[in-house]
């Protein structure tokens, strides 16, 4: 096991809740030497940023609409993420495209949690309350979460984890997303992270494989 500390940077667009699940993984321990060094936001007064800040974890604003293209944007990301010397990057709710500018600099080093179970429900449009509306709309005995290793291609990178999570007839978007990131999200999330931290990851073609299972 690698006992150097990974320095994580965690990119949010709102109110962070799968940034506080991680906060609270690393104050029991549960990051194996992960330490988060960065929350990044794709635009300013989002709530992610006062969960940083109440935690004494830098925070910086790259605000989307400040760059005139995605290609712009993701060099200018990419290139914070090189200074600040981070090794995984985690998307915790982080809604803006980047291309492979970031891809490039960070091969098998960004996560991202999506409340699915891939391949269903996924890709663009899925994102939000639309992937449980959707979800609903099947007809869907279980749904849950998936956090996969990103690639260019939405939602398609492979898969790390995944927690499966009973929907009920009664349920409501809402009810089975607030579900959802509790019984599955906040759970898969610190432990894909944890293993990352641990060097247990392996990434063969399209499939990852966890030392020690």
């Amino acid at each position: 096991m690698n006992t150097q500390t990974k320095r994580i940077a965690v990119l949010v667009s709102g109110g962070g809740t799968n940034l506080q699940a991680l906060i609270d993984a690393e104050k029991r321990g549960e990051l194996s030497g992960g330490k988060i060094a960065l929350v990044l936001a794709s635009k300013p007064g989002v709530y992610a940023l006062e969960r940083a800040a109440n935690n004494g974890i830098d925070s910086l604003v790259l605000a989307r609409k400040d760059y005139e293209s995605i290609a712009a944007y993701s060099k200018a990301l990419a290139d914070a993420l090189v200074a600040a010397e981070i090794d995984l990057v985690v998307l915790a709710g982080f809604l803006t495209i980047i291309d492979e500018q970031v891809y490039e600099r960070f091969p098998n080093r960004i996560l991202n949690v999506h409340p699915a179970l891939i391949p269903s429900f996924c890709g663009k449009g899925f994102y939000g309350l639309h992937v449980h509306e959707a979800a609903l709309e099947k007809g869907v005995k279980v749904s849950g979460a998936t956090v996969h290793i990103v690639t260019p291609e939405c939602d398609a990178g492979p898969i790390v984890l995944q927690k499966a999570v009973e929907v009920k007839e009664d349920d409501t978007p809402e009810s089975l997303q607030k579900r959802i990131m509790e019984e599955a999200e906040w759970k898969i999330l610190p432990l894909a992270v944890k293993l990352f931290c641990e060097d247990r990851i392996t990434v063969s073609g399209n499939k990852v494989y966890i030392k020690g299972e």
